[in-house]
Order: C-alpha cells, then structure tokens, then sequence
C-alpha cells in the first residue's frame, strides 16, 4: 500500500474496495461469497495471500477459501485448527484497532502449533515498516450479536511493507463487510435447506394424505370423520363409501346427522361414553329403510399438539351377522328349543329379579313416614307408635306392578328410620319408597349393614295374605300340569307329544297379556308369571288358561285332549325363586288330588 498521504492512492482504494463489496454481494453461495472474499483481498487490497478461517459448528475453524498461490491453496484448504489455538493467536502481538498484527519476533511460537499455515522465502527486512515473511495480520469477522464467524488471514503486501493507517481501516471494512456477507450466505444455505426439507415434508404430507384418503375411501369397511368440539360436536364430516352401503344413505345425506342421530335409542348412552373416551363399543344404527344394523364402533381421537382434539375417526364394522348368532345362542340357552319359551333357568332368572332377601313389608303411607321420620319412630326398622297396625294392613292396590296409582292405606312396617333420618324419597305416584336391603336400619343381602344405601329403589313385591281377594295386588305364579299327555305320548309317540307341547305353549301364549311370562319348565309342566294380579284375578286367569287348553288338537289328522291342572303361589320378597315355584307345584296337586280323574281331561 502506497504512502496514505496521498489522496488518490486512497480514491483508488476505495473505488476497489466497493467493486469487490459489491461483488460479495452477488456470491449465490456460501461457498461462492467466501471465495469472492479471498479473491477480493489479492485483487482489491494489494496482498498476494489470503484465506478464510471459518468456524464450524464444534467452533474449531477450517480454512474454507484461499487465493494467490494454488499450491498453497492445494496444502491446507480443508484443514483444521483447534479453536484454543486461535483464541491464542487472537490475544499476542499488536491489536490494530478490529485487527491483531503479530510480528515475527512474536510469531516463532507459532510454528508448531496446529493452525494450517503457509510461509514464504524472503530476505530480512531491512526496514522497521518492511513486511517479514513470518509476520502475520489477521481480521477476525463477527455477526451482528458478537458470535466469531471466522478469520481472515493475509500476507506479503504487494508494496513489501506493512499496511499504514488507511490500508488497516481498508481491511477492517473489507472484513466488517465480508462478515456481513457471510451471515447473509448462511441465512441463505439455511433457508434454501429450510424450503427442501419443507418441500421433502410436504411431498410427505401430500403422499400420507394419499395413501390415507385411499385407505379411507376403499376401506371395505366403513369410516367417518367426525367434528369434535363447537357447537357441531359429533357431526359427520366425511363417510366413506363402505359406510354409505351399510347405512343405505349417501355421503351428502350423512354429512347432516352426527351418529347420535343415528343410533338406537337404547345404545345413546354407550355411544356418548365411547365418543368421550375413545375405545370400541357395540352397537345399533339406523338404515335408511328404518331398520337397524347391529355395528362395532372404534374410536380415535385425533388432536393436534397446540390446539387439542381436532376430530373423531370413527371404525365402523358391520357385526350382524356376528351378533345375530350370538342373540341365537343367547335365546338357545334361555329357552325351550321345542316351544320357544323361556326355559327353566330364564324363569328362575326372571323371577329372581323380582325378588329380595328382605322379608314382605307393607308400606307406610305419605303421612305415616313422615310421621315416622320427624318425631322419631324406631329407629332400627321397629313397629314404633304405628305397630298396632299389623304388618299385613289392607292395600287399596298395587299400583308400582298394575301401572296405576297407589293408594294410601295399610298399617306401617319396618320403615328403619333413624330419630335423625330425613322423611322417605317418594316415586312418581306418591307412595312413600321403602329402603332396600343394605339401606340404614336395614339389613342388606349379606346381614346387618351390607349393601348398598341409603335406598336402592327396589320395590318389593308383596302377596295377598290368603285366597280371599283384599285388594292386594302381587306377582301371581301359575303352575300347569298337563293331564293325560302322558298316555298321548305312550300311545301315539314322542312326535305327536311334542305337537301337543307346541299347541298348549301357543294357547297359553295368546291367553296371558303382553309381559306376562310363559315359561316351560320341562316335561309336560308349564309356568305363568302374571304381575298386578289380585286373588281373584289369578283364580280367573287359572280358569281362562284350562278352559284354552281343552278343545281338541289336531295332529295328522288325530283329535287328541288333554287337561290341565293349575296352582297358584305368589311371589314375596324374602322367598327364594325354588321356594316360590315349590309353593306353587304343592298347590298345584292339592288342586289335581281335589278333582277326579275324568274330570280332570275334561278340565
């Protein structure tokens, strides 16, 4: 560099200076603006070597472009030097403003270490200001947030001295410069790397959305999306055509209902838990024709990370023909596969149902309990005030198994109140609820203080006190036994017995109303349940049922008869179902043993 005092040796610097920024600028690379960098230094600076120490990622620096000497350039582009060694070297010799000038009365110490270096062959300077060919200058270039980019390295100045004031702030721009475009090129490298690998994740995308919309479209099962969240929760968003063929509705009729809509009114329940939760529930949908289609439902929930569920994928498997043969099965088990009635376990089952262990209590009227409740009758289930009343009072009616309402009447029983008890919940038709088992002050199933409580809403049946009708509506039990069925079978075989079975289990059938049950035991031997029955009533039924079996019935153009003998027990809770039936079998051959043996084929 030129005697500095001269100005246009400084105008020609700069007008070089900005030819060579301006060509940093127009590097398309990373690689290509560090190249332009080292060039612009032997071009535009007067030094005849130059390098680009750049840090890598672990902060060691490679020496990433150099310039002037192609041998030089083929020895140590690539190499490394640790990043302790720089620091180092950045700290000695002369700091010059934003550069380090390091003499070689310094540098000598240097040679050893693992910096990729290259000298020259020179004479000794004969100057104080003449350039050794050991001396080193370096000018270091720092992104905006003071992070080291890396190093320039340059040496033996065209002029053979060292660089004066202006040729220091000539290089000290350069390097600011270069700094800046670096950063830009490697905001650049990471943008471009950033728009492949979004185009590489889009490609993805695009390709999993393919392969998902071909999976849900020709899935041979059906598939719905379906809205989660809002005021549409549980819309249907898309159907595929598999769920269209199921349900007999197209994809622009199901994208207007959600599957509550769709479901059986018995299944909502399941449907709004497995909607909430996710998992697998079995249920029905309805079909466009009305008819409903017994389905199991998977559900998935899909949710975003930020934003929460998003929205329902739900798998529909149509799972009638699976469910048909189960309920077969199920029927099967709980019936007679002769008549089709339920068989003996199903009227043990049904019976059971209806029953407690706890022994029959009256119940207490409105008035009564409250009574009971506030001036503190016994407090453990005892008669209290109200005992005299008797434990079987008259009833107006049982309108709990009868459907209408109950009457107040009756004496006050057990009502296991506490002095501090609360007045009894009542149901719907104003009678008062009496505590189930295990309620307070009432024994559960398993004894004392078992069961649940404070009241289980069982309503207990209850049995007229004698054959004599007070009122007193119960679960009648009817047990039939057929009357010379037993010679039909002897004498005409087991086929024509078992057309006679299916007759008498018909003509039963049509003479008891809907919800009653007729129930096949085994043999020749049939049950009635009939609830809301009073004494009379059963005694009319009774007669109803003989009076429908005796007509004569045809089997391959035979006329056979058989009779029919009936006892009537009732069902109490506190009885067990054997108990129950036994009571009604021992009344039904007091009955048989009462009538001669004409008389009873003739009914």
């Amino acid at each position: 560099m030129e005697t500095e005092s001269e100005p246009y040796v400084r105008l020609a610097t700069l007008r070089q200076l900005h030819q060579v920024v301006a060509e940093l600028n127009t590097a398309r690379s990373l690689a290509d603006t560090l190249q332009t960098v080292v060039d612009g230094i032997v071009v535009g600076l007067g030094y005849e070597l130059a390098c680009v120490n750049l840090v890598r990622p672990d902060g060691d620096l490679v020496v990433a472009a150099f310039a002037g000497d192609p041998a030089a350039e083929a020895l140590i582009t690539g190499r490394v030097g640790s990043r302790a060694s720089w620091e180092r070297r950045l700290t000695m010799g002369e700091s010059w403003d934003g550069l380090r000038f390091i003499p070689h009365t310094e540098g000598w110490v240097l040679l050893e270490d693992d910096v990729p270096q290259w000298h020259t062959d020179g004479p000794d300077p004969r100057f104080a200001d003449e350039w050794h060919p050991e001396d080193r200058l370096y000018a270091p270039m720092y992104a905006s947030g003071g992070e080291l980019l890396g190093v320039i390295s340059v040496d033996r100045p065209r002029n053979g001295r060292r660089p004066g004031a202006w040729g220091r702030e000539a290089l000290q721009m350069y390097a600011f410069q270069a700094a800046i475009a670096i950063s830009n090129a490697r905001l650049r490298a990471n943008m471009q790397r950033a728009l492949v690998r979004l185009e590489r994740e889009q490609q993805a995308l695009r390709a999993s959305e393919e392969s998902f919309r071909q999976a849900f479209e020709y899935a041979p099962s059906g598939m719905a999306i379906a809205e989660m969240g809002g005021d549409q929760h549980g819309r249907l968003l898309r159907t595929n055509d598999a769920l269209c063929r199921l349900l007999g509705r197209p994809a622009s009729v199901l994208r207007r209902y959600s599957f509550s809509d769709l479901v059986h009114p018995e299944d909502i329940g399941t449907l709004l838990r497995t909607s909430a939760e996710g998992g697998r529930a079995e249920l029905r949908l309805g079909r466009r024709d009305g008819t409903y289609v017994w389905v199991s439902l998977r559900n998935s929930v899909v949710a975003d990370a930020a934003d929460g569920p998003r929205f329902l994928l739900t798998h529909v498997e149509d799972i009638e023909e699976r469910k048909r043969h189960e309920l077969q099965l199920a029927h099967r088990a709980s019936h007679d596969s002769l008549t089709g009635l339920p068989n003996s376990a199903e009227l043990r089952s049904r019976l059971g149902a209806r029953l407690c262990r706890r022994p029959q209590s009256v119940r207490a009227t409105a008035v009564e309990a409250l009574d009971a409740a506030y001036e503190g009758h016994g407090a453990h289930g005892g008669n209290g005030g109200n005992g005299a009343h008797g434990a079987h009072g008259a009833h107006a009616g049982h309108g709990a198994y009868a459907g209408g309402a109950v009457e107040a009447g009756g004496a006050v029983g057990e009502h296991g109140f506490r002095p501090d008890a609360y007045p009894e919940p009542f149901d719907y038709t104003g009678a008062p609820v009496v505590p189930a088992p295990g309620a307070p002050g009432v024994p559960g199933p398993g004894g004392p203080g078992t069961g649940p409580g404070p009241y289980d809403h069982h309503v207990h049946t209850v049995a007229p006190a004698s054959d004599i009708d007070d009122g007193t509506k119960g679960l009648a039990v009817l047990f039939c036994d057929l009357d010379g069925f037993k010679s039909i079978n002897d004498r005409f075989g087991h086929h024509t017995g078992d057309a006679v079975l299916i007759e008498v289990a018909r003509r039963l059938t049509t003479g008891v109303r809907d919800g009653d049950t007729v129930a096949r035991l085994g043999g020749d031997e049939f049950v009635v349940l009939a609830d809301g029955l009073g004494a009379a009533d059963a005694a009319d039924l009774a007669v109803r049922l003989r009076n429908a079996i005796i007509p004569p019935i045809r089997v391959d153009g035979r006329a056979v008869r058989v009779g029919a003998s009936f006892g009537i027990g009732w069902a109490s809770c506190g009885m067990s179902a054997d108990e129950v039936l036994r009571s009604a079998d021992q009344r039904m051959y007091i009955e048989k043993r009462s009538r001669s043996k004409a008389h009873r084929r003739a009914g």
